[in-house]
């Protein structure tokens, strides 16, 4: 069986040498005439242009510095009325009523799995919760009270930090 030797194979024709072509006159002219056409344009536009400055300098002339009015200057009512000024504020925090806020992490039906959760946060955190039942059913892991919401957050990410998750902050009373 012969081996058929593809490279050879192709280098066995031997291909004519491209064709040598002459100038284009053709294009060659019509590229000339086209950017002389188009230079002609323009030196016509450019005549034009310079003719209707010059009419439209003998209808405006030119105005000097001279012509022009003095800039009057800005008064600013402000700053004479702001030392005088002064403003009343209520504050309105002292006539709303108090609301605690509590931190719930958890509830279960078993006891020892609330007090599991309690003892976490009391290892991991450093933070002391309690263990309240509803109804002899449910056994909920509560922190607080909280005067306020800040301070309810800043214990909540203290739990977050130590990786207990899923405490949510309620406006309840005790």
């Amino acid at each position: 069986m012969a081996q058929k030797d593809y490279v050879a194979r192709g280098r066995s024709k031997k291909q004519a040498p491209p064709p040598k072509h002459s100038i284009p006159w053709l294009r060659l002219i019509t590229t000339l005439a086209l950017v002389g056409g188009f230079s002609f344009f323009l030196w016509t536009l450019k005549d034009k242009s310079a003719e209707q400055v010059t009419v439209a300098q003998a209808k405006n002339p030119v105005k000097t510095e001279d012509d022009l009015p003095d800039i009057p200057e800005e008064e600013w009512e402000f700053i004479k009325s702001l030392p005088e000024f002064t403003v009343e504020i209520e504050n309105k925090q002292q006539d709303q009523p108090v609301i605690l806020r509590l931190m719930q992490c958890g509830s279960f039906r078993k006891e020892s799995q609330a007090q599991e959760l309690k003892a976490q946060i009391a290892l991991r955190g450093g933070l002391e919760s309690q263990v309240r039942t509803q109804s002899g059913r449910w056994y909920r892991v509560i922190l607080g009270p909280y005067e306020n919401k800040r301070l309810a957050e800043k214990d909540r990410h203290i739990l977050q930090r130590v990786k207990i998750n899923g405490c949510k902050i309620w406006n309840w009373n005790l």
